[in-house]
């Protein structure tokens, strides 16, 4: 900032003053809350102007003080821009180009997504993601919660079933699906050798557990055991924060185990339920690595009837190589989860004001 003679600096002043006396005023009378918060706003953007003027000081206290948090912010902050968001904004840019990454990039316009109407694989991921999402948040939510509450009354040894609800989310996936396989094996797994010998199930008919109609199903059991043990101590700390008055009332009124889960555990855990049903949404349709797991057999390979969103891509991506395509793929998925998303929280904020 310039340096102004002590005339000037007055002269300044005073009329940023008269400025911030006449806003202040104006606060008082005015009953737009939005407009009142923005006149606030300015007032401090008055009071700085006019502390920075007496002080001479070429930067603010306040200015000083962000300077000082973006510093701080600003390695994360780099690191993402380099690792997330120039990415994304390629992958954006690249769904409406042509490119095998080795040849000129070229501009394709809408082809990428006009191939999608046309393509049964795409087609088939789409709603194999779908029905997954589907199958597994309401069935996790439902598990996960049930746990939650009888794991929350005063059981014995219920820090050991805790513990052993947990144990399959923080366990190797490697592990877990390896043993899944062998428990479920067409021919040798414990599971249809039941349904063999002790309900007489004939050989032909016993069930494929990890192809054709089944796989979905499979998978969707997995998720649902393997993730249960980790939105259960997120219900646990919702149930642990609801005040045991609110049920010593309803148990006054003659409420039963149903009207107390009914009118009190469900709607005090609304917010909760908000929050393990996006994060739900968002991990099933960005399922991968479990469909390779359970369903990739000794080539990592996915059959139609097992195919989801996220293999799809990988697939043009880095086996087909067709980048701008599996972008347009990427895009759709990225669609997807943005409007359920938006809706999740439309509704959310619905429910609240009622």
């Amino acid at each position: 900032m310039p340096k102004m003679d002590e005339a000037a600096k007055a002269a300044k002043i005073d009329g940023l003053q008269q400025e911030l006396t006449k806003l202040i005023t104006d606060v008082r009378t005015e009953t737009d809350e939005k407009k009142k918060r923005k006149m606030i706003a300015e007032i401090g953007k008055y009071n700085r102007q006019i502390d920075k003027i007496k002080s001479g000081r070429i930067l603010s206290r306040e200015t000083k003080r962000d300077l000082i948090a973006y510093s701080f912010i600003a390695p994360n902050f780099i690191g993402f821009c380099v690792f997330t968001l120039i990415p994304i904004v390629f992958a954006f840019a690249l769904a409406f180009m042509k490119w095998d990454g080795s040849n000129p990039i070229q501009w394709a316009g809408i082809s990428n997504f006009v191939r999608l109407g046309d393509d049964i694989f795409f087609k088939a991921a789409l709603k194999n993601t779908i029905i997954y999402c589907v199958g597994t948040v309401p069935l996790t939510m439902i598990a996960s919660l049930a746990l939650a509450i009888i794991l929350n009354q005063k059981v014995k040894g219920r820090g050991i079933f805790r513990t052993l609800a947990f144990f399959p989310y923080v366990a190797s996936l490697v592990a877990i699906t390896s043993v899944w396989k062998m428990l479920f094996h067409p021919s040798k797994g414990p599971v249809n050798n039941i349904l063999l010998n002790v309900f007489g199930a004939a050989q032909e008919n016993l069930p494929q557990w990890f192809s054709g109609g089944l796989v979905l199903f499979s998978m969707i059991l997995f998720s649902v055991w393997k993730y249960m043990g980790y939105y259960m101590v997120i219900y646990l700390a919702g149930l642990q924060g609801i005040s045991s008055e609110l049920y010593e009332a309803a148990s006054l009124d003659g409420a039963g185990t149903w009207n107390k889960f009914r009118y009190v555990t469900w709607p005090q855990l609304s917010s909760t339920t908000f929050f393990v049903v996006v994060m739900l949404t968002i991990n099933c349709f960005k399922v991968y690595d479990i469909a390779i797991m359970l369903a990739g057999g000794g080539s990592g390979e996915l059959t139609t009837s097992a195919t989801v969103l996220v293999y799809y891509i990988y697939q043009k991506a880095f086996i087909d190589w067709d980048l701008g395509y599996s972008s347009a793929v990427a895009m759709v998925l990225f669609a997807m989860v943005l409007i359920v998303t938006i809706i999740q929280f439309r509704g959310q904020a619905k429910r609240e004001r009622t």
